[in-house]
Parts: structure tokens; sequence; C-alpha cells
């Protein structure tokens, strides 16, 4: 798996925030109320479309639309991507310190709190 595409993430971000399910159209409105070049309603649907067949969305009727859920979370995606690097052969140590050296202390202290937990659960 590789990694979205403009367009499909901007896609994504929209029904990820949303919380619910979302028709083509309601998508559209969010993104043209955020970029200065309006979109297409056809290239918006065709984009969506094709994340559905991916695998990333899933649509049930609604009235006269379809409505799109996402399958997986944001931070499930964004755990793919890492699979991708690890995948590469990299380096896993000097890369997670090379992450963990652009973090700010309030994302440290985060990590730090929710590997407590984890230990904790015995999932460490």
């Amino acid at each position: 798996m590789r990694g979205f595409g403009e367009l499909e993430q901007a896609i994504m971000d929209v029904v990820w925030s949303t919380g619910e399910p979302v028709t083509v159209r309601q998508v559209l409105e969010r993104l043209n109320g955020q970029r200065p070049q309006p979109l297409a309603y056809n290239t918006v649907h065709t984009v969506t479309e094709i994340l559905h067949r991916k695998g990333w969305l899933t649509r049930t009727k609604g009235g006269r639309a379809f409505r799109y859920t996402a399958t997986r979370s944001r931070e499930e995606y964004a755990a793919s991507l890492i699979d991708q690097v690890w995948a590469t052969g990299a380096d896993r140590t000097a890369t997670l310190v090379r992450l963990f050296d652009e973090m700010g202390a309030d994302e440290l202290a985060e990590l730090r709190a929710a590997l407590v937990v984890r230990t904790e659960e015995g999932r460490v």
C-alpha cells in the first residue's frame, strides 16, 4: 500500500473529521470551503469511488445518494505508512530516534503515558 494522493487525503480528512457518514456533496462543500479553486462534483465523486474500491470507504444508500464511512481510522492509516518504512529495511532504532528528535515535549509526554498504559495492559 502506498500513501494517498493529495485529493484522496483531503477526502479522507473530511470523512475522518466528520465522524459520521457523508455524501459526496457534503465532502465537496467542505473541500470547496477550504480551497481557492473549487473542485467539480464529478472529480470528488470519482476519487471517492476510487477510495471505496480500494477498501478505504464503505458506502450505504441514503435516499438518492450514497453515504460514505471510513473503514479504518486515521491512526490505522498512519501506522500502515510506518509499516511501509519498516518494510524498506530501514534501521528501526535510528528511524525512531530521528522521529522522537522531531517531537515536542508535549508529544513525548503523551507517548510516554501511552507506553505506560500499554505496559500495564501487557500490550508492550
